[in-house]
């Protein structure tokens, strides 16, 4: 008779990766939506790491990212999971709702007429 051994027990690490939800995507992409149907942006890219989900907004393909909305949530309690980061490296906005951060994007899109 075989004996086997006991199934070790698979404790729970959290996530692997930190992604954006349905919900988010689709305020997300709405924005976008709006800014390349206004000739604004061109491309997007989306990156899903162990700390961090990542929307990257480009010009044109072969170039820096315009914008990066990031997600963070071990900064949830503290300044707010999400931010938009400009060219540059900064910040911003910063904030708990993620519609209330790409307002700050939104403002681009309106534009005084001749």
């Amino acid at each position: 008779m075989n004996a086997q051994p006991p199934i070790p027990m698979m404790s729970y690490r959290g996530p692997e990766q930190v992604a954006f939800q349905r919900d988010e995507l689709g305020v997300i992409l709405s924005l976008y939506g709006r800014m390349v149907a206004a000739g604004e942006w061109r491309d997007y890219g989306i990156s899903c790491l162990r700390e961090v989900a990542v929307f990257s907004i480009f010009r044109r393909t072969a170039e820096q990212p315009l914008y990066r909305v990031e997600k963070r949530p071990k900064l949830r309690d503290k300044q707010g999971q999400y931010s938009v980061i400009g060219m540059d490296g900064r910040i911003l906005k910063r904030g708990h709702d993620l519609r209330t951060v790409l307002r700050v994007l939104e403002r681009k899109l309106i534009r005084a007429v001749d």
